[in-house]
């Protein structure tokens, strides 16, 4: 790993320091691969029409001068335009992936480097990031991703997955109850990681170190539908600590990422990872939301017979309208599918005992909610009894073969293949969606960023700061900053819009700039 470590003790087996006091920390900072993430963010940022738009109209203003804005998202080429997008517009940014496979180092490296640096003068942001962690790396990155050494904290975080929101309010609350965190508390892998690093923040700085932080932070901006969920939870159980822009749920981004996205990425994986042919092959997709319809839709454009599974009778009946046979996961089994995905945002979906049961060589993989969506515990938990072998193919593709099974070639073993151990497979392996959808998505996580430091008062007051002020909530952008996210990629496409007058506008209710559409409505 590129840059030194400066102090000895160090944090569960990463063999780096708690507080490490780095610059930054990733996999390669040779001039070769900081020179191809370079080029692969200039390529990316004439594919992101949004972000460069966003540039252009705040040249020279710096609307996030002042912000210091923590970013848990996975640190890829289009990450690090949205990055240097930040900075452009005056944030000071420190940044950790929000997944252990989904880095790509050479876009860490041109982050840290910079558009004006070098490889002996880095001049970007403090990444922390590298393909490849280990649970207890990528607890320790964004532990110092979160760590200002001048001013302590963040005072907004960009968040992915909710994993540093959710790290300040839970140190925050084992102060609140003076309680030690024990990781002995849980079985939970990771989450014996995450109060591991609670526990020696207590030992090493004592009892109000998250309670400092979080009260400087002024909102958070959440990406994606299980770190929205977590916010929710939190407003229902009244214990958000700051208040939260759900981008998530902007129709730009939750269409374009989800649906538009996953239709790109989702067969790029699977082909890049395996190399099988898809076509004919009978693929089950486990839920039919956004991020199901995408995928769906990617298999089908390879000729894949795709079938879905559903709990909500609203999706199921899309999906029948749409030709797609429902069925359940135990009935695909019996009718030996090929492919499973799985798309739901839920935990155990798949279990080892469904994979115990199927088809020889079957692909099992996730795009839905990081690595609990497949048992992936209880697989491991097969291979340390012995019962099943595990076998790297290449990294982040492995054949889990069940010694105990007969129905394998000859009435042997099977096989089944796991990609990306469980975890996103569009990230892990493959580079995720392309510049254009992201462009989308991140158009709006900017613009929600300059919204929360600009009024972040507004939806609420932070808790510790006043706690007797507004309580914060949980948002949407608005309409009209939907609709401006649309028109700002339209004209990489060509398209030409059609003028309301103000007659038409009047007949309708609407303004004649806009929205367009009720919040509510579905599109």
């Amino acid at each position: 790993m590129h840059a030194e470590t400066l102090k000895t003790e160090t944090f569960l087996d990463t063999g780096l320091p708690l507080f490490a006091d780095l610059p930054f920390k990733v996999a390669d900072l040779s001039p070769e691969t900081a020179r191809f993430g370079r080029k692969e963010l200039e390529l990316a940022l004439h594919e992101m029409p949004g972000l460069a738009a966003l540039r252009a109209e705040h040249a020279g203003k710096k609307p996030l001068a002042g912000a210091r804005i923590m970013g848990s998202l996975h640190m890829t080429v289009q990450t690090g335009v949205l990055i240097e997008t930040l900075v452009e517009l005056g944030a000071d940014v420190r940044w950790v992936s929000c997944n252990i496979f989904s880095t790509q180092d050479h876009a860490a490296a041109a982050s840290v480097v910079g558009p004006e640096g070098t490889v002996d003068a880095p001049a970007g942001v403090p990444v922390f990031a590298w393909k490849g962690e280990t649970l207890a790396e990528y607890w320790w990155c964004t532990l110092q991703a979160l760590v200002w050494p001048e001013h302590g904290g963040p005072n907004l975080i960009l968040d992915d997955g909710g994993d540093a929101t959710m790290l300040v309010h839970l140190g925050k609350e084992y102060e609140d109850r003076g309680e030690m965190p024990d990781p002995a508390t849980t079985d939970n892998g990771e989450m014996k990681v995450v109060l591991s690093v609670l526990r020696d923040v207590r030992h090493a700085k004592g009892d109000g170190f998250w309670t400092a932080m979080a009260q400087q932070i002024r909102g958070v901006s959440e990406e994606t539908t299980t770190g929205v969920h977590r916010l929710y939870e939190r407003v229902a159980e009244d214990t958000l600590l700051f208040p939260a822009i759900n981008v998530n749920d902007s129709v730009t981004k939750s269409k374009f990422d989800n649906v538009y996205g996953c239709r790109h990425s989702l067969v790029d994986a699977i082909m890049r990872a395996t190399d099988f042919l898809i076509s004919g092959k009978k693929a089950l997709v486990c839920g039919y939301g956004d991020v199901g319809k995408g995928s769906v839709q990617s298999l089908q454009g390879q000729q894949a017979r795709v079938a879905i599974s559903e709990i909500d009778p609203i999706c199921a009946l899309q999906a029948c309208m749409m030709g797609i046979e429902v069925t359940t996961i135990d009935q695909a089994i019996e009718g030996e599918f090929d492919i499973y995905v799985t798309a739901t945002g839920n935990f155990r979906i798949i279990d080892v005992g469904h994979m115990a049961r199927m088809k020889h060589n079957a692909i099992v993989c996730n795009i839905g909610h990081f690595d609990n969506e497949i048992d992936m515990a209880g697989l491991e938990a097969r291979v340390a009894a012995g019962t099943v072998e595990k076998i790297q193919i290449k990294p982040q593709v492995h054949e889990f073969r069940f010694l105990d099974s007969t129905h394998g070639p000859g009435g042997g073993p099977h096989s089944i293949i796991v990609l990306a151990e469980g975890r996103l497979v569009n990230l892990g392996c493959a580079t995720g969606h392309p510049s254009l959808v992201m462009s989308a998505s991140f158009t709006n996580q900017t613009i929600a960023q300059i919204e929360l430091h600009q009024s972040a008062e507004e939806y609420g007051d932070n808790r510790i700061a006043k706690p007797e002020g507004k309580k914060p909530t949980v948002i949407t952008l608005p309409k009209h900053l939907d609709e401006k996210v649309a028109r700002l990629h339209l004209e990489k496409f060509g398209a030409r819009l059609t003028h309301l007058s103000p007659e038409q506008a009047s007949y309708i209710g609407v303004p004649v700039e806009g929205p367009y559409k009720p919040h509510h409505y579905r599109y």
